[in-house]
């Protein structure tokens, strides 16, 4: 049995306030999940000798225990089944970019082999495995924009307008960890309501609702992150980094607005021979998901 081109699309975080910092350590947020169509692409084969395998060049990790592999032995320790499995991982979300890349792709196993091995298992008991994997791993399996507060787990689903993203990474990966651990991150923004966001959504004229807290400490920790925002800036392109980094985006209401500012990012970088030739690695355009791929892979 086998489940082919399984999609793990990126998210986007549309805000992200860090309202506080639990007694473990642990920060409380807030922000808003996005899915955009940029995806990775997993392939699941069963195997017959009880093995969890994977191949994923992208992840050249001690042992190769990435997020991929502990997921599955996660659904099998909790299940109690003794299945097998092969994954290759076609990776095209940048590592260390703040689009979700590890944790999509710890979603779509989890989703995957929920099917594959005839678990059974009810998209809340599926978040309840994602979250021992990692805070974002439960809005995948959500599978819808949400509102996420806590950890990034407490999640409420959304409606978003039909938007356009273009998306640019820089020179430079992001460890989530050290962001976190920076003295001078803001720790104590205001929280908000689901009601105050949706009522700008009706009411505002600005592209961004908010601000993402991380942003600052990253582009002043990460000089290749703090080029791009500030390339950003000159070009008059108004981009928020993702996550706690290092890609950016902007966000247009038409694809053809979206066109544009691609090839305004493409041109301005060919054209300067110094630091602007180096300040972006990659682009993407995206358009915004209404929901997950594999949303009605579930039971409630």
């Amino acid at each position: 049995m086998a489940l082919y081109d399984m999609p793990a699309p990126a998210k986007l975080n549309l805000f992200l306030h860090v309202v506080g910092r639990r007694a473990d350590g642990y920060h409380e947020l807030q922000t808003v999940f996005r899915f955009i169509d940029l995806y990775d692409r997993l392939d699941f084969d069963a195997r017959a000798d009880g093995l969890i395998s994977c191949d994923n060049p992208a992840l050249d990790e001690a042992g190769g225990d990435d997020l991929i592999v502990r997921a599955a032995r996660a659904l099998r320790r909790v299940t109690g089944v003794h299945a097998g499995v092969h994954v290759v991982c076609r990776k095209h979300i940048p590592v260390g970019g703040g689009l979700g890349g590890g944790s999509t792709d710890a979603a779509t196993t989890l989703i995957a082999l929920n099917r594959l091995w005839n678990c059974g298992l009810s998209r809340v008991a599926l978040m309840r495995i994602g979250l021992s994997l990692g805070a974002d791993v439960p809005a995948f399996i959500f599978g819808q924009s949400a509102f996420a507060e806590g950890v990034g787990a407490d999640l409420t689903a959304v409606a978003l307008p039909d938007r356009v993203y273009v998306v640019a990474q820089p020179y430079q990966v992001v460890p989530t960890q050290a962001v976190f651990a920076a003295p001078e991150l803001t720790r104590d923004t205001a929280c908000v309501t689901i009601a105050v966001f949706a009522d700008w959504q009706r009411r505002s004229n600005a592209v961004f609702f908010g601000r993402n807290d991380l942003e600052p400490v990253a582009c002043a920790m990460y000089p290749a992150v703090g080029q791009l925002a500030k390339w950003f800036r000159q070009c008059g392109i108004n981009a928020r980094m993702t996550g706690s980094g290092a890609c950016f985006f902007a966000e247009f209401v038409s694809m053809d607005q979206a066109l544009e500012c691609q090839r305004e990012i493409t041109a301005e970088a060919s054209s300067n021979s110094g630091a602007g030739a180096s300040v972006i690695k990659n682009s993407w355009l995206c358009q915004g998901l209404v929901e997950h791929p594999l949303l009605h892979w579930m039971s409630r």
